[in-house]
């Protein structure tokens, strides 16, 4: 799909949501690639870097100026994002017992992370991961920033990757999200949900446009991207060696192709992706994903 289709993909979403009002909407994924697929308007990959049978969530509700959301993930991810468009993502870790990196800078307590549209990034979560995000639109911003906060825009959002946050400012910011996903109305099985109103929704989206800019103004340090490269230490980042590293990403690979529509053989599969010893390659990809090469395979071969 082209980026003026994208667009327009977009710009309807963003009409239905208007015709019909808002609600949270809940998914449940078994698979890092559907995990990442949930999340609509994004360009992403994520890889599971850690063996075991992947659970994520994500709560979703999608404003007409905005979309805010929790996610939740199991394993060690790495994730390489892209929000389509002219907008802004602001990532707001919940999960404090481990640290996530966007671009290999760390993020945690009383910081959150920040991007604008067609700029791809790359995040490393740990596991048992939650983080609330908001994507808003960028003349959205601009707009509130230069007649409320009286400012340009670029100099509240700099290019940094983290801003670091007075601790009452993120404790707002998390309190305002979360009451933001509850007022939306999770929708459960048998039990009607009514969407929110107009002025419901015009009041939600403010209120996290003033968290959001409450949280830039009230930084007490801005950190810069550090430079990537080959050399940076896989140890202290991933815990983990470069080898196992590619090589959880070669099993990744060789599982989106075992899923796919197209895939050829096991052994075909396997070579592909670098994996020469058939039987190796089963025990390590059962170890990673729970499962063994053949069952994904006849899984997708089933009607």
């Amino acid at each position: 799909m082209n980026e003026t289709a994208e667009r327009t993909e977009a710009t309807a979403g963003q009409a239905q949501c208007s015709a019909h009002g808002a609600r949270t909407v809940v998914s449940v994924a078994h698979d890092a690639d559907e995990q990442a697929r949930n999340l609509v308007g994004w360009r992403q990959t994520y890889d599971q870097l850690a063996a075991g049978r992947f659970v994520g969530t994500l709560t979703e509700l999608p404003l007409d100026t905005m979309k805010v959301f929790r996610e939740t993930t199991s394993h060690t991810l790495r994730q390489a994002c892209e929000v389509r468009g002219d907008a802004w993502w602001f990532g707001i870790p919940v999960a404090r017992e481990g640290e996530a990196r966007i671009d290999a800078q760390a993020f945690g307590a009383q910081a959150f992370a920040l991007r604008p549209g067609n700029v791809e990034f790359e995040l490393l979560t740990p596991a048992q991961f939650s983080i609330y995000g908001v994507v808003v639109r960028g003349d959205v911003l601009r707009h509130y920033a230069a007649t409320v906060e009286r400012t340009a825009l670029e100099e509240r959002l700099t290019g940094a990757p983290v801003v670091q946050a007075a601790a009452a400012c993120i404790e707002r910011l998390c309190a305002r999200l979360a009451r933001c996903l509850d007022d939306g109305g999770q929708a459960h099985e048998n039990v009607p949900v009514s969407p929110l109103s107009n002025v419901e929704r015009n009041a939600l989206q403010a209120e996290v446009l003033a968290a959001l800019f409450d949280a830039c103004a009230g930084l007490c340090e801005q950190l810069h991207v550090s430079r990537r490269t080959l050399q940076y230490c896989f140890q202290d980042v991933l815990g983990m060696a470069p080898a196992t590293y590619l090589r959880a990403l070669r099993l990744n690979g060789a599982r989106r192709d075992l899923c796919g529509r197209a895939a050829g053989s096991v052994q075909d599969v396997a070579a592909a992706w670098g994996f020469w010893h058939l039987s190796q390659f089963a025990t390590d990809y059962r170890r990673m994903f729970g499962m063994r090469p053949s069952e994904a395979l006849r899984a997708v071969a089933m009607p």
